[in-house]
């Protein structure tokens, strides 16, 4: 059984973003080993300079990389990351499950994304779309994908 990690920074305020995430972390029982740790978001003025972020993204880089489990794969959640089809997903979580990779960890940045430190150790980036999402809801999207994963590699019929 796979363990997977979901690295957030930020943490989830609005009851209908915890209750989805409850729901897939429920569901994904059955698959793997789910753990989701929270990461303070570091607080930024309205208009903060451009090294007032990045600042901000270090801090965080930081939190994110002393939080890594050991060993694993590491997949990074960026805009400029690989769109991959639902399909291809689950051919990835079973390639790393093939190669004896057992620990998959998923990192979601802040409103700003993620430092540059953390993209460099990700053995993949990944993109949700080209379209921008508010993080808490790529969250439930990914939590959604991953437990799609699992059902497509088990040939149910939850993915059509």
């Amino acid at each position: 059984m796979q363990n997977i990690t979901v690295l957030c920074v930020g943490k989830l305020k609005e009851k209908f973003y915890v209750d989805a995430c409850a729901e897939y972390q429920k569901r994904l029982q059955r698959f793997c080993r789910l753990s989701l740790v929270e990461l303070p978001e570091e607080r930024l003025p309205d208009d903060p300079s451009r090294a007032q972020i990045d600042a901000a993204l270090e801090k965080e880089a930081d939190a994110i990389l002393e939080k890594l489990p050991h060993g694993g794969a590491l997949v990074a959640l960026c805009v400029e990351g690989k769109t991959l089809s639902s399909e291809q997903l689950a051919d990835a979580v079973a390639q790393y499950a093939t190669q004896g990779v057992s620990q998959l960890t998923f990192v979601i940045g802040g409103s700003f994304g993620l430092s540059p430190r953390v993209k460099e150790r990700a053995a993949l980036r990944l993109s949700m779309s080209p379209m921008t999402f508010p993080h808490h809801l790529a969250r439930v999207m990914l939590l959604e994908q991953i437990y799609r994963a699992y059902q497509i590699q088990t040939g149910s019929k939850y993915h059509k």
